[in-house]
């Protein structure tokens, strides 16, 4: 069943766009694609311009704008025939010509080879999902468009027919879902299960047609029975009828829920619709005084409504002949809204100003995923299409779970999710920033599973280490796996940065190369050939021990010519580098400019250690304290007190730094830490642990190290450990 002639798209766009010169443009773009698809046919041998015509039908009964409808109609004269985007915005506008354009880039109708079906899939489901995120109407072009396609399947060969049909609910169903056009995305998963599931998909239909008739006796009973009680109350211009799940949802709560189809209760509902807010909250309790509530069956989607604007009341009741039923309560506007989501909210309007930047910003403002999907699309434009992908199908897409930030703020995210998933979503300074999370009132482990419904509130420390290898495995969005690998290789990458540069020190020192000054050229000039193109690329290679530092010397004593005359300035130079290159054999390691054997002392409260960078407090009696420049102290200090410090640059001395680790408990876990420590060439002088009642333990550690970059590599060790969410350095 479709639609065949013009008159049909024309008595439909009729009655809502009144404008001669919008019919007009309509008209003019039916002519001409259709004039460009001549002799052209689909596979089940109907005149080709079957489909585009039907897909315009789709999208009037959308209400949507003269625009739109024209871009269905010449949604594949640009893949198809011989027509530019250049000619169509001369015929019929850029902003026509815009949309077929989008369309024509994520277009799905042509067949890809089995040998590179996935990639080509992912850079299509890309374009599909980046096009959506530059305008929002071409998406609602393209379900149209698969609408129309699934409902005329059968007429493709079987593998063309389950590709498309599971295409439909990974990506084209969960879209309409997210935009709430409840009735394109019932259509489009109760088609698709015919053919990725046939046999459940029959075998469903037949248990809801042959329990059919004595639901609906029940139903129309209690229709009745609510009716003389919204009639006592006085409450008129309602409307009540029943509504029957469709396959596909009784199909996955089958699945999902390891349930059969007498278990569940929402199969068929009954849906009352009234004209104010303040009469659904009255009939809400008309139904709860006459029929017994089921507990924790209760939603509240108008105080709270779901991210695709859905608002409603839901509850699960019994009657006295225990019948249960699910009545869903809403206003007229709400229920346009749930049937045909956005498409209901913007739906086209004569004589109102029109602007397609301003309706991106109105859909980005009301419907917050669209906004994360903006966002999302620009910071991960230079991702793989499959993990591009992935992301926003798991991440956006797949979004099913609601929790609550401090301000009431709504957050959805996909089950299974984690406080870990909830911080990245937030900020990725916040995820990275993560020390623990308290979920209603109550501190949780950072892999607890986040409820419907959860307020959730992140503490943070600025002194963190960041995430470890661990949270790879807690974390539930590839949004979040993705910005803690970005986090832990930046991180590895840096140490070895620091190491290979350590290396190269050593090496120059031990062959009593005293000055000496490494710079990109030098290092373009001799590496080049190895792909080492920067000093930070050479410092990075020698800390993997790709290249030698021994390599490193002698490239730079043989590019240093003994008797090369230096002028002024090269020699002043070299001798500041001389006066920076300090020894000291001090008890702390500190020096100060100026003052050969100063009373210093390393200060307890933050433990600072070379590397660190540092400030000196001058002391009443008691010499110079040194601090690490984020000690919480310094605050409180005299700021005429300070003073700049610095390391020496040849140390022999261990050094004292307490660093607090967060963890699940585990019996194995203190073993596993000393042996980490022991493991990295350094020593423990102190261990306390301390548990609570929600299995998180807190160990507090001192440990003896040379310095910062030691470390900073026995950290990364020790966030290989499984059970440990977290490490920061103690009292900073």
């Amino acid at each position: 069943m479709g639609f065949t002639k013009y008159e049909e798209l024309l008595e439909i766009v009729s009655k809502y766009i009144h404008n001669e010169k919008s019919l007009k443009l309509i008209k003019d773009a039916y002519d001409y694609a259709n004039s460009m698809h001549e002799g052209q046919f689909r596979k089940s041998g109907e005149p080709y311009m079957i489909h585009p015509l039907n897909v315009a039908c789709i999208l009037a009964q959308l209400n949507t704008g003269p625009a739109t409808v024209c871009a269905g109609l010449l949604h594949d004269v640009i893949e198809d025939t011989s027509t530019t985007k250049e000619e169509l915005a001369e015929k019929f506008g850029e902003d026509v010509a815009e949309l077929v354009d989008g369309a024509t880039k994520v277009n799905q109708l042509k067949f890809i080879s089995a040998t590179d079906k996935m990639d080509k899939q992912n850079q299509n489901n890309q374009h599909l999902l980046l096009a959506m995120a530059k305008d929002i109407r071409v998406i609602i072009v393209k379900l149209a468009d698969r609408l129309h396609n699934i409902r005329t399947l059968s007429s493709l060969n079987s593998e063309q027919q389950e590709r498309i049909a599971r295409e439909t609910l990974d990506i084209y169903a969960p879209l309409a879902h997210k935009l709430g056009m409840f009735k394109i995305k019932a259509e489009l998963e109760d088609t698709a299960l015919k053919y990725v599931d046939k046999e459940s998909y029959n075998k469903i239909a037949s248990l809801i047609k042959n329990d059919n008739a004595v639901r609906m006796n029940n139903v129309e009973h209690t229709i009745e029975e609510i009716k003389a009680k919204l009639d006592k109350e006085n409450i008129t211009n309602y409307e009540i009828k029943g509504r029957i799940k469709n396959i596909y949802s009784i199909y996955k709560k089958m699945q999902t829920q390891n349930k059969d189809f007498k278990d569940i209760y929402d199969i068929l509902a009954i849906r009352i619709i009234v004209n104010t807010v303040s009469e659904c909250y009255q009939i809400l309790g008309i139904i709860h005084a006459a029929y017994t509530p089921v507990p924790k069956r209760f939603k509240d989607y108008i105080a709270v409504p779901k991210p695709n604007m859905y608002q409603s009341l839901h509850t699960t009741v019994i009657s006295e002949d225990g019948f249960t039923f699910e009545a869903q309560i809403r206003t007229y506007e709400m229920d346009k809204v749930a049937e045909l989501g956005v498409a209901a909210h913007w739906a086209y309007k004569e004589n109102k100003e029109y602007s397609k930047e301003k309706e991106q910003f109105e859909i980005a403002s009301k419907l917050k995923w669209y906004g994360e999907l903006l966002k999302f699309s620009e910071d991960e434009k230079d991702e793989s299409a499959k993990e591009y992908v992935d992301a926003v199908k798991d991440d956006i897409l797949g979004s099913n779970v609601y929790v609550y930030t401090p301000t009431g703020e709504v957050v959805d995210l996909p089950k299974g999710a984690t406080p870990i998933d909830f911080a990245y979503k937030i900020h990725t300074n916040i995820g990275n920033k993560t020390v623990g999370a308290i979920v209603n009132n109550h501190i949780v482990p950072l892999d607890y599973e986040l409820q419907n419904g959860d307020l959730i509130s992140i503490k943070t420390n600025k002194n963190s280490f960041g995430p470890s290898e661990n949270w790879l495995k807690i974390a539930k969005t590839t949004h979040a796996k993705h910005k803690i690998k970005n986090f832990l290789n930046k991180q590895n990458r840096d140490v070895l940065i620091q190491h290979g540069k350590q290396m190269i020190d050593d090496e120059f020192k031990l062959n009593k190369v005293v000055t000496y000054e490494l710079t990109d050229d030098f290092v373009k000039t001799n590496f080049s050939k190895n792909n080492i193109y920067s000093l930070e690329d050479m410092y990075l290679d020698v800390g993997k021990a790709n290249l030698s530092p021994k390599t490193v010397l002698q490239k730079y004593i043989g590019n240093v010519q003994p008797n090369e005359e230096k002028t002024e300035e090269a020699i002043n130079r070299q001798i500041e580098r001389n006066q920076k290159i300090l020894t000291s054999h001090s008890e702390t390691g500190v020096v100060i400019d100026g003052l050969p054997n100063p009373q210093i002392k390393l200060s307890s409260c933050c433990n600072p250690i070379p590397g660190d960078e540092i400030v000196g407090y001058v002391t009443k009696g008691n010499g110079i304290a040194v601090h690490h420049k984020l000690c919480k102290n310094l605050k409180t200090f005299q700021q005429e007190r300070l003073l700049p410090l610095s390391w020496a640059t040849d140390i022999d001395r261990k050094y004292q730094v307490s660093i607090k680790i967060d963890a699940q408990s585990n019996v194995e876990l203190l073993v596993d830490i000393m042996n980490t420590v022991n493991a990295s060439g350094m020593s423990i002088s102190a261990i306390n642990a301390s548990s609570n009642q929600d299995f998180e333990t807190v160990i507090k550690l001192k440990v003896m190290t040379s310095n910062l970059l030691e470390l900073e590599k026995m950290i990364i060790n020790l966030k290989k450990i499984k059970y440990i969410y977290n490490i920061e350095r103690d009292n900073l």
